[in-house]
């Protein structure tokens, strides 16, 4: 069966960086901007988006252009005889049907929350009461089944109808459209009334509160947001590697990407700080600021259902860009390993995803309480835990090791893929740094986040 390729450099662009934006780094890059110094942390986390998180996507793109196969294929093309990196291709697999599990489910939310603004659910209520919509629907899993099984069925009927005109195609609009409502939604919130002090405690670097929060701290969360923030370790990015042509270098689709991605995950923090201080909302609520924090906002707000819908459409396409991807990495794997046609791939994985969703649904509900100690208090927490925590991260270690190890595929095989065709090349003055300071880095990126979930 020959291989499907990507119709344009645009799309293959675009795809990626869909993948990487995620909802989690749509609201985690501006609180953790907010708490460590703002533009004192943007700079430090550029800084390690290039030397850390750039260089580890050019590996896994590497992966699959050179073996033009998916996660659980792409290895066993590579690898020497008798070698097992292979079975990191099916822990990889696992891991995209882990992230789907919640993933799905949180999208869903973003979808109710947007129908919600259309249709009025919204439309006079004090701010007082708007955590009342999330309980609400937290507490229903019959509402929460229907969203999820809309976002999985518009998922997998993008993905079936193929890769150049369903997901290249759809993502091409997905993003344009999600690019357009951010920026329409940061120029509203910069010239709202009393949105400057928002943006001066976003923006301005205070080397002040970065002491505060701690130096080392600061650091390392810089670290950490380069690294996590461009999906690595589960095979999404490998597989649009296998689709993209030899025309161009990785180093430099990798740093479009991931200048694609910081720019969302920057401009969402203009939408949000701006926002928040013209209305006098608390910024530091973490996760729970999308949901029980921004809806008080969009009720004080003028035009609010409005501003309220186009901000949760706007989320709904950062995750339908990731849940696109990542649902083509599920169909090229199952297709490439059971070698099945796409239409079949698509039903048997509709119907899976969407009972391994049902755990995380019932998990706010009917299964309240079941969770791991130390790990997660209910469901949602544990699948995140088992993604973010450890397949993520250490299949990102494994892809680096896999490219520069000599008992691997080895560094001068890797170097001489990444720097096929026109663009960046990724310099053999590098090798040093890229096959010992970088593993040292990316390992200890990765230990210290262990660590720091268990303290």
């Amino acid at each position: 069966m020959e291989r499907e390729r990507l119709k344009s450099r645009l799309g293959f662009i675009l795809l990626s960086a869909g993948c990487a934006i995620g909802l989690g780094n749509v609201w985690r890059f501006p609180y953790i901007t907010g708490q460590y110094g703002g533009g004192v942390f943007v700079l430090i986390y550029i800084f390690f988006l290039i030397a850390v998180g750039v260089p580890v996507l050019t590996m896994e793109f590497a992966v699959g252009r050179a073996s033009r196969r998916s996660a659980t294929g792409g290895y066993a093309v590579l690898e020497k005889p008798g070698q097992k990196w292979h079975i990191h291709g099916y822990v990889a697999m696992a891991g995209n049907y882990i992230l789907m599990m919640f993933y799905t489910v949180i999208a869903g939310w973003m979808l109710y929350y947007f129908y919600q603004y259309c249709t009025g659910g919204f439309a006079g209520m004090p701010g007082t009461e708007t955590d009342a919509v999330f309980n609400g629907m937290l507490a229903s899993p019959g509402s929460m089944t229907f969203w999820m099984l809309v976002v999985v069925a518009l998922g997998f009927g993008v993905c079936s109808l193929g890769l150049q005109k369903g997901v290249e195609r759809i993502t091409k609009v997905v993003m344009a459209l999600l690019l357009l409502i951010i920026v329409v939604l940061a120029v509203h919130s910069i010239t709202l009334e009393g949105g400057a002090e928002g943006l001066k405690f976003y923006l301005l670097p205070d080397v002040e509160r970065m002491v505060e929060a701690g130096i080392a701290d600061t650091i390392v969360a810089a670290m950490n947001q380069s690294f996590f923030t461009l999906s690595l370790g589960i095979g999404a990015m490998q597989i649009f590697g296998s689709y993209m042509s030899e025309e161009h270098t990785l180093l430099g689709e990798s740093i479009r990407i991931a200048a694609l991605d910081t720019f969302v995950a920057f401009t969402a923090g203009l939408i949000i700080f701006p926002a928040c201080f013209a209305y006098g909302v608390d910024t530091t609520s973490g996760p729970p600021l999308i949901f029980l924090t921004l809806p008080k906002v969009f009720a004080a707000m003028p035009g609010g259902s409005l501003w309220g819908a186009l901000f949760f459409l706007f989320m709904f396409f950062a995750a339908l860009s990731t849940i696109i991807a990542v649902f083509e990495n599920i169909l090229a794997c199952c297709m490439d390993h059971w070698k099945i046609k796409r239409g079949r791939a698509v039903v048997i994985n509709f119907i899976l995803i969407a009972l391994l969703s049902m755990p995380c649904v019932l998990g706010y509900n009917l299964w309240a309480g079941i969770g791991i100690p130390g790990i997660g208090s209910d469901i949602q927490s544990v699948e995140d835990f088992l993604i973010s925590q450890l397949i993520l991260p250490i299949g990102s270690v494994v892809y680096l090791l896999f490219c520069v190890s000599r008992w691997g595929w080895g560094f001068d095989n890797y170097l001489a893929e990444a720097n096929k065709g026109r663009g960046i090349k990724i310099p053999k003055g590098l090798r040093v740094y890229l096959t010992i300071v970088l593993p040292i880095l990316v390992i200890f990126v990765v230990l210290q986040a262990i660590w720091a979930f268990f303290q």
